[in-house]
């Protein structure tokens, strides 16, 4: 695999950043996730945090080096993600679990494969155009949608999903979309789309480089946003092909061995405190609580 990426976080207006973002890659696979902790529920940034080094143990551990199945790897690693945030909560007797939203994507051979819970948003640019982008998970998004209730006076930006809520999160998983040469995806969060079209997004995506045009996303969404601006995170890849990469502008895996695993990814300290909650003891009973739902659910369909 050959990609160039840029990654950027600005905490903005606000008295913290509560985004966490990051990517790790092995010889045959690469994983880049995005999160956002939730305001009006306490320890956003522990959320994010936690959800990041979730799903990137979970990488490093069946990436070997390559993913069996990249959709049901996602799907079993947001939900790792979910179970994660309520035993830190209930771990701590708390009255309200931290939250976060999660967009991440898997790169693996020439496809993409991405999955996103709530509104941190995944776009793909090709020549110059936008490809796709997820749908965000709020009211605003879905409205006339069969998965919701018909709700009179609600604020339609409001989200209806999240890692942390006491409810099984809503997700949606997409692809594989075959990539080709100058294909750029950009994972952000609401602070960098919340500011700037779809139009300025796409156009400067196409217009730059990504190592360019993330960190100018950014500024310009933090100059429009003003004061109040959220926190603004971004990172941004470029596919390339073989015969097209150039080795001084992107990443390289192609002389990574098989036992290499290579992480953007911060582990082991969440606010200076040692993290006992993601051993490979916890994430494994996470895994196996979700294969056990699984395994109870597709049963009860044979009857």
């Amino acid at each position: 695999m050959k990609f160039s990426v840029f990654q950027v976080s600005r905490r903005g207006g606000r008295e913290k950043n509560e985004d966490r973002m990051g990517y790790c890659y092995t010889r045959g696979s690469s994983l880049f996730v995005l999160a956002d902790g939730m305001g009006g529920h306490p320890e956003g940034e522990v959320a994010a945090q936690i959800a990041l080094q979730t799903v990137s143990a979970m990488f490093q551990r069946q990436a070997q080096p390559v993913l069996r199945d990249v959709p049901e790897f996602l799907s079993t690693a947001l939900l790792a993600a979910h179970h994660q945030l309520l035993r830190y909560a209930s771990d701590r007797a708390m009255i309200d679990t931290p939250r976060t939203t999660f967009v991440a994507v898997v790169l693996q051979g020439a496809g993409a494969t991405w999955i996103h819970c709530g509104d941190s948003r995944l776009y793909v640019v090709r020549d110059g155009e936008l490809l796709t982008r997820t749908r965000d998970h709020s009211y605003i998004e879905h409205r006339g949608s069969a998965m919701l209730p018909v709700v009179e006076n609600f604020n339609r930006n409001v989200l209806f999903t999240c890692l942390g809520s006491p409810t099984k999160p809503v997700f949606d998983v997409t692809g594989p979309v075959h990539l080709q040469q100058g294909d750029k995806l950009m994972l952000c969060s609401d602070g960098l789309w919340g500011s700037l079209s779809d139009e300025e997004i796409v156009g400067q995506l196409s217009r730059l480089p990504v190592s360019e045009a993330a960190p100018e996303l950014v500024e310009a969404a933090l100059r429009k946003a003003g004061d109040g601006s959220d926190n603004v995170t971004v990172v941004a890849l470029e596919w390339e092909t073989p015969d097209a990469y150039e080795s001084t502008r992107g990443i390289s895996t192609d002389s990574i061995s098989d036992g290499v695993f290579a992480s953007t990814i911060q582990a082991g300290l969440i606010d200076g405190t040692a993290d006992d909650d993601l051993d490979d003891a916890a994430i494994e009973r996470s895994i196996a609580e979700i294969n056990e739902a699984i395994r109870r659910s597709s049963a009860a369909r044979k009857f």
